[in-house]
């Protein structure tokens, strides 16, 4: 249950809310027992078995006084029964009926409104708080966690959540109220026959809570083959091209119906344990009610008889009463161990730690003025090395090309510099800063970067160029778009820079996105620039389009560029080639290409290819 408690921290800023609903379901209860209890002075009076009440009862402000309401409405019914007759007297017991359900209804409406509100609100601040998480988290935890796994949090986590723990929150408020109520009515009424039933019913009730002791393992087992599945059809859909070209529909089929068939048979078992709570519930319930009727019975046609008729018929309504609130309980308890399952995934992507964190006496930078310093960086993924004793320096105003095989680290380094990663040892520093003594979102703004996969968004032209910068102008846009040679084909558009693109830009070209995240990077305006095999996936005019773009953007700004296809960066004022983790050699393309070394050898080989 501590998963149950830490989702009801949730609701604590809204606790005014379950306030109003304990009053209103406080006011709803009162009224539904007062319907059920007008019946038992009827019955007496009409049975003959309370003598009508001569005078009016004196009542006071005490718990006395509390006490004898009863004998002042026996007095008021019994005058109207003389009056007008015992169908009168029915007529009289039917309007107070009417008029106390009605009041049950509006204040249990109310009840509802209040903790529906809090219900809510409670799950959409989780939900904020999970993605809020998945942002902050580094790209080293997205690169090895399934996005299925996280969007399955996110979305179905969420929601078993939101109907099998905040569904059932109001049982918490509610169901003790009518629970304590319906007891100190029978306890008035027959404290033997009460004493009785709080006996039984604990056997019953554990008797039931055996049942679900597996629905919290098998709910998270659930959830995680949920999350799987989530995953096949998330990576379907991403390679939808793939599996079509490869004739691999039938695999991919097998794959999903697998999974959701072990889905299905987890799902069946589960609710087939939750399913048999209510039943057992009601049977276990009526067993104990069989046993008080013939008690309670037992009481009344007995030679000593100690209970009334009316009081007989009036203490089983209220046990009905009780059994109500005791079902609610022994069903939402299932429902709360099968969402726990659901929460304990949900606070484990919470707890997870952000290994790229801001410090808390993080110092401010606003501009870039002299360089960029790579000081003896070493830096591991799970052990596994990448990068050792990395020496690099980038001045300001000059552009550094990172060239070599591909898994030598060239993305990792540069990387490091806006911080998606953090060094395993040695420092990496701008203008003197270590990078991780800076505020984050500073150091960023710093920064614009283009990489190989042009991350694009479900949206307008214009939105996409100007993404992360908010109170843009038609014509900055437009001129950005233009350093990007991006203009011309946005404005051949349906509806020029206002059209959509799809998901993922997918309606545009492989290089028309390039040269709008180019364009999203020169409206930045960044001092330091990160080129990352910006143009190695495209054809041969559109990388001579994008090629222009990147010369007229890196005018004037500290480039640092990876690229495979060399002939890209042979301007660039030094080259570095980077072999397993180490640099191995640096230069112009003049001095490294006379040297004969590696990238001699990386520049024959893409001649020859």
């Amino acid at each position: 249950m501590r998963n149950f408690f830490r989702v009801l921290r949730y609701a604590g800023p809204y606790r005014h809310y379950a306030v109003l609903n304990v009053v209103f379901n406080l006011f709803s209860t009162l009224f539904h027992l007062a319907s059920l209890l007008v019946f038992i002075p009827f019955l007496n009076l009409l049975f003959g078995q309370t003598p009508p009440p001569t005078e009016r009862p004196v009542i006071e402000r005490s718990l006395e006084g509390l006490q004898r309401l009863p004998e002042l409405f026996n007095w008021a019914m019994s005058g109207y029964i003389q009056e007008h007759g015992q169908v009168g007297g029915l007529v009289f017991i039917c309007v107070v009926v009417a008029l106390c359900f009605l009041l049950k209804n509006m204040f249990r409406y109310f009840a509802l409104w209040a903790i529906g509100i809090l219900r809510n609100r409670a799950v959409r601040d989780l939900r904020n708080d999970l993605y809020d998480k998945i942002l902050e988290l580094p790209l080293s935890y997205h690169g090895g966690e399934r996005k299925g796994h996280i969007i399955a949090r996110l979305t179905n986590d969420v929601q078993e959540i939101e109907f099998s723990i905040m569904n059932y929150i109001e049982m918490i408020f509610r169901e003790p109220i009518t629970i304590i109520l319906s007891l100190a009515i029978m306890i008035g009424i027959s404290p033997k026959l009460t004493l009785i039933a709080l006996l039984l019913l604990p056997i019953s009730g554990l008797i039931i809570g055996r049942i679900g002791k597996s629905l919290r393992r098998e709910g998270l087992r659930a959830q995680g083959k949920a999350a799987d599945l989530l995953s096949t059809v998330e990576e379907s859909l991403s390679g939808m091209r793939v599996i079509k070209a490869f004739n691999a529909e039938a695999t991919m089929q097998r794959r999903f119906r697998r999974e959701n068939e072990m889905l299905n048979r987890l799902n069946v078992f589960t609710l087939r344990r939750r399913d048999l709570a209510s039943p057992l519930s009601e049977f276990m319930g009526a067993m104990v009610m069989v046993i008080l009727v013939y008690l309670g019975g037992s009481l009344v046609i007995g030679e000593e008889a100690s209970l009334s008729g009316g009081e007989f018929i009036g203490y089983i309504i209220m046990f009905s009463q009780l059994l109500a609130p005791a079902k609610g309980f022994t069903t939402g308890y299932y429902w709360i161990r099968k969402g726990s399952a659901s929460a304990e995934r949900v606070f484990e992507l919470l707890a997870v730690e952000n290994t790229v964190k801001e410090a808390p006496d993080a110092r401010s930078i606003g501009s870039f003025e002299d360089r960029i310093t790579f000081e003896q960086v070493t830096f591991a993924y799970e052990e596994h090395p990448v990068l050792k004793d990395v020496e690099l320096v980038v001045p300001k105003g000059r552009s550094v090309a990172l060239v070599g095989t591909s898994g030598g680290g060239k993305s990792t380094l540069a990387g490091l510099l806006p911080r998606f990663h953090d060094v395993t040892s040695g420092a990496v520093r701008v203008d003197g800063n270590d990078v991780r003594e800076l505020r984050l979102k500073d150091l960023r703004a710093l920064m614009g970067i283009v990489t190989q996969d042009s991350i694009l968004f479900n949206d307008t032209v214009a939105n996409n160029i100007a993404f992360g910068k908010t109170g843009v102008s038609s014509a900055d846009i437009e001129a950005a778009a233009r350093v990007a040679n991006a203009h011309e084909f946005i404005m051949a558009l349906e509806q020029g820079y206002q059209t959509n693109i799809g998901d993922r830009g997918d309606r545009l070209s492989g290089g028309q996105k390039q040269r709008i995240a180019i364009a999203r990077a020169v409206l930045k305006n960044p001092p330091i620039l990160i080129l990352d095999e910006a143009t190695s996936a495209l054809d041969t005019e559109s990388e001579r389009l994008v090629q222009e773009a990147l010369y007229r953007m890196m005018e004037g700004r500290t480039s640092l560029v990876i690229a495979h296809r060399l002939s890209t960066i042979q301007h660039c004022d030094e080259i570095c080639v980077i072999h397993q983790g180490t640099i191995i050699e640096r230069g112009t393309h003049q001095q490294l290409y006379a040297a004969h070394g590696q990238y001699r050898k990386l520049c024959d080989m893409q001649a020859f290819s």
